[in-house]
């Protein structure tokens, strides 16, 4: 049996003995997993979508040495002791990015996290084994202590996806992000409550906090730095209309992102918000729901990214009637079809994201989100956003960049990140919405996921 089926078999016969709570079992196959190294594949008879849209190619044959893209051709590739894998016509696509994705809070709520991180991680590193086998295979994380997760999964402890953090959201007192009671009140300055330290967020009330906050995240491997420069749904006391950080702040935070040669995206929804952000140099704006046209043009003539995600409903349905949550919400939801208008009209930098928090449920849905883009793009140009354009969001961290090489796209010395898909996508954008159409799931050249013939 070739390497990259006995891993397969191996992940699959963990995943078995896990949930019967044999632990010492699942620890043995596990290590055997972690071990285990895919042999060089060559995919045979495929039709490949290169992340950058258009038509799928011809018939063609794509051959993976170690972690890279070798080669590719229409026509035969001689190559000698390889895993030939019959493509039959199959589409070959690049593995999915999510841009905006909460690794660590994606399954549990903020009070676990704050009350149990053990439980927390381990919830948290199963749920990243199911983001890969759901065609996964990098998500940029956009707040909460994923460091930790992200070094299991590159060291090969457990499967998952590529990893790049922004550690804790770097939020103010009411801010977006701030989970805290009042019986934390008042702050305490250099006296750290226990979300501050699971990590979740960082409260800061001032530049020199902003700047040692931001150098702590950096030094715990942060490629990017997240900071929320306005009110937000999920957090009870963070009114939407309410821009939280001063220009003096945003600033701090955009001098050390640049002195590591990264930078600061902005959870920000109002114009207001949006606007002091940009001013102060972020380059990257997630959300913009309720900004109007004026700060679309802004964005487009700053070519400012703007992340963007088509937020389910389920999202909205499952807070609270009655809740401040649930009264903010209704007031976000309208703006998200009228801001994918605005970003499509002005030819705006887009990416595209989940934000799910708080439910595994909805996590399971993160292909069906993106799907749902089908509302305002054609699949080309949708699957081409997540992942091709995405990738070139991921490569603002210059330097920082945890996985360097080219991803999300098809092409000859690219990263081997690869979806066998059962079906055209291109054709059919649903096809993304159910795991069981990626026969094969390649992350870094190694085969995690390999359902043919069955």
């Amino acid at each position: 049996m070739p390497q990259a089926a006995v891993l397969s078999f191996l992940h699959t016969a963990f995943r078995t003995v896990f949930s019967g709570r044999n632990r010492l079992a699942a620890a043995l196959l596990f290590g055997l997993c972690a071990t285990a190294s895919a042999d060089d594949v060559l995919f045979e008879n495929v039709r490949i979508f290169d992340g950058k849209g258009g038509a799928l190619s011809e018939p063609s044959n794509v051959l993976v040495k170690g972690n890279e893209i070798a080669r590719i051709s229409t026509g035969a590739i001689d190559a000698e002791g390889v895993e030939r894998i019959a493509g039959n016509g199959r589409t070959l696509m690049p593995g999915l990015i999510d841009a905006h994705w909460h690794a660590m809070l994606v399954a549990s709520s903020p009070a676990e996290l704050m009350g149990n991180v053990i439980y927390s991680s381990i919830v948290a590193a199963d749920e990243a084994t199911d983001t890969l086998m759901r065609g996964f295979t990098t998500v940029r994380d956009v707040g909460g202590p994923a460091f930790g997760l992200k070094h299991a999964i590159d060291q090969g402890v457990i499967p998952g996806p590529r990893i790049y953090p922004s550690g804790a959201m770097i939020t103010v007192t009411s801010g977006h992000g701030d989970f805290r009671q009042f019986t934390d009140l008042p702050r305490r300055v250099g006296v750290l409550t226990p979300m501050e330290t699971a990590g979740g967020a960082m409260v800061v009330d001032s530049p020199d906090e902003v700047r040692m906050r931001v150098r702590e995240q950096l030094m715990q491997g942060a490629v990017l730095v997240k900071l929320t420069a306005g009110g937000g749904v999920s957090s009870p006391f963070s009114p939407l209309d309410v821009t939280t950080f001063t220009e003096s702040e945003l600033r701090a935070a955009v001098e050390i992102a640049d002195n590591w040669g990264t930078y600061v995206a902005a959870h920000a929804f109002t114009s207001d918000a949006t606007q002091k952000a940009i001013a102060a140099g972020v380059k990257c704006i997630e959300h913009g729901f309720l900004m109007d046209e004026d700060t679309a043009k802004l964005i487009a003539e700053k070519d400012i990214w703007l992340s963007l995600q088509p937020l389910p409903e389920g999202m909205r349905t499952n807070l609270r009637e009655g809740s401040v949550e649930r009264a903010k919400a209704e007031e976000v939801w309208p703006g998200i079809d009228r801001t994918y208008k605005l970003a499509k009209k002005y030819k705006i930098k887009t990416a595209w994201g989940t934000d799910v928090l708080f439910s595994r449920a909805l996590a399971r849905q993160q292909g069906a989100i993106l799907a749902s883009l089908s509302r305002w793009y054609t699949p080309a140009e949708a699957l081409a956003m997540a992942t091709g354009t995405n990738a070139q969001l991921l490569a603002l961290s210059g330097p920082r960049n945890p996985y360097p090489g080219k991803l999300g796209v098809v092409e000859e010395g690219a990263l081997a990140d690869l979806l066998l898909v059962e079906g055209n996508p291109l054709e059919n954008l649903d096809l993304v919405a159910d795991p069981a159409n990626f026969k094969i799931i390649m992350k870094d050249g190694t085969i995690f996921k390999n359902t043919l013939g069955k």
